[in-house]
């Protein structure tokens, strides 16, 4: 059996909803490596066609268009193993199929954070963004080494969303009364954002889909990190969008805990930083504002993005 050369997404959608198409190919690679399985399944979360060949091992099938995740997701987990403080898959293998790469990395121990997140009561919350924003600045402690030449350079990346950044959000149906002052954030955003500023390893994911929870007898904890598709380098504020926007979600406590755990003194939680925080938000390669910022009716709350700001960011 071959696999298709797909190009596009909607193609890959369609083919990847139809197990018979891929489950072949699986079980050839895992015998191609050696590896046991048992009953494979998918996992529905992710972009790419992720196969749980057994209980410990997982293969990650990459379209051909979507190879430079396969390139980051291979590059970050070389420069962070052994250097973090909770687990990450090992890489077990690596190939490539009728032009579709793949990876066999190890299954991690816990449950995704998206199933746990919605229950958590508020102190756990707390605790559990404290640990994600020490976890964001322990990867961004370790050299960032062949990432660096992954995607482009931090400056050219915030140029190009800049430039790009008012039609992408006219195209996502942003509010007509936050488009109007669009303009002024971009031009304080060239000021605000450190463009060569010494680049750090960036997920541009920390949202609850790429986590794994583990309940201690106090409680729910982070116990492992995974998905580094969308790696890239660059200013390590970049990182704190994600669990700013899908789970602080305007709460002060919650925002103070993401803040304290990556070591932001209260003291400089500013006006600059936060309208630099906005600026990011906006341009991030993912940003779509009205489905990812989950404070509750928000866009009926704000006038411009000086009170959007604050909305997600109080205190």
């Amino acid at each position: 059996m071959l696999l298709p050369p797909i190009t596009t997404y909607d193609t890959y959608r369609a083919w990847r909803g139809d197990a018979s198409r891929w489950l072949p190919v699986a079980r050839e690679i895992a015998d191609r490596h050696g590896l046991s399985w048992g009953t494979p399944h998918v996992f529905s979360t992710g972009t790419n066609l992720v196969i749980g060949l057994d209980d410990d091992l997982i293969l990650k099938l990459f379209p051909p268009f979507l190879r430079p995740q396969f390139v980051s997701e291979r590059g970050a987990l070389a420069e962070l193993r052994g250097r973090l403080g909770i687990p990450i898959p090992d890489l077990i293998a690596e190939g490539e199929r009728d032009g579709w790469p793949y990876l066999v990395i190890t299954c991690l121990a816990g449950t995704v954070g998206s199933e746990v997140w919605p229950s958590l009561p508020e102190a756990e919350r707390e605790r559990v963004l404290g640990e994600i924003g020490a976890v964001i600045a322990e990867v961004q402690r370790v050299p960032p080494g062949s990432l660096l030449a992954i995607g482009q350079p931090w400056e050219a990346f915030m140029r190009t969303q800049i430039a790009q950044c008012r039609a992408r959000h006219e195209r996502l149906g942003l509010p007509a009364k936050l488009l109007t002052s669009l303009d002024d954030l971009l031009r304080d955003a060239v000021e605000l954002i450190p463009m060569h500023a010494r680049p750090v390893i960036l997920t541009g994911e920390y949202i609850p889909e790429n986590f794994l929870l583990g309940r201690r007898a106090d409680g729910w904890h982070v116990a492992g990190l995974f998905d580094f598709g969308d790696v890239r380098t660059g200013w390590g504020e970049y990182d704190l969008l994600g669990p700013s926007a899908f789970m602080a979600a305007g709460h002060p406590r919650l925002v103070r805990s993401l803040f304290d755990g990556f070591g932001i003194p209260r003291a400089d939680v500013t006006f600059t930083l936060k309208r630099r925080l906005m600026a990011l938000l906006m341009l991030h390669s993912a940003s779509d504002p009205l489905q990812h910022i989950c404070i509750a009716g928000w866009p009926d709350r704000v006038d411009d993005f000086v009170q959007l700001q604050e909305l997600i960011w109080p205190g």
